[in-house]
């Protein structure tokens, strides 16, 4: 995390000289932990979710966008395995921070009763002591014929 040392007119300093980094090493996750993330938040249960989610997330869905905490979003994963076949093929992947890390996808996958569904996908993870926390999440439904 930077520190930042203020000016006499209490405005943080954006001079490169006046910010120093007190851990320079970089938090990174690897490609491969940050999908098994995903792939449990299509697949997993409230336990997965209460576990892996941060104590606050931004979600936005066609019909819904809010700040939900962990409690409340746990609670929307009450059928385990409710999807299957499920195939992301990542599109990008930044680190604006040592601890932010954002990926977005493309998802298909087959609901619990048969119908196809198809995605573009976003989510941000944060960086806890206890692991990667997803902290943002938004999908945007594309046509499954349309989709690839």
């Amino acid at each position: 995390m930077a520190t930042m040392r203020w000016t006499t007119d209490d405005r943080a300093s954006t001079r490169p000289e006046d910010i120093s980094m007190s851990d320079t090493k970089r938090i990174t996750a690897s490609k491969k932990e940050l999908l098994e993330l995903e792939k449990g938040f299509w697949t997993g249960d409230a336990a997965y979710y209460a576990a892996n989610a941060d104590t606050e997330c931004l979600v936005a869905f066609p019909q819904m966008a809010k700040a939900m905490d962990n409690a409340d979003l746990a609670k929307t994963a009450t059928k385990p395995n409710r999807w299957r076949d499920l195939d992301i093929e990542l599109k990008g992947i930044i680190e604006p921070g040592s601890d932010i890390i954002m990926l977005t996808y493309e998802a298909h996958a087959t609901r619990e009763n048969g119908e196809p569904y198809a995605a573009l996908v976003s989510t941000g993870y944060v960086h806890r002591v206890n692991g990667w926390k997803m902290m943002f999440h938004s999908q945007t439904p594309i046509e499954v014929a349309a989709a690839k």
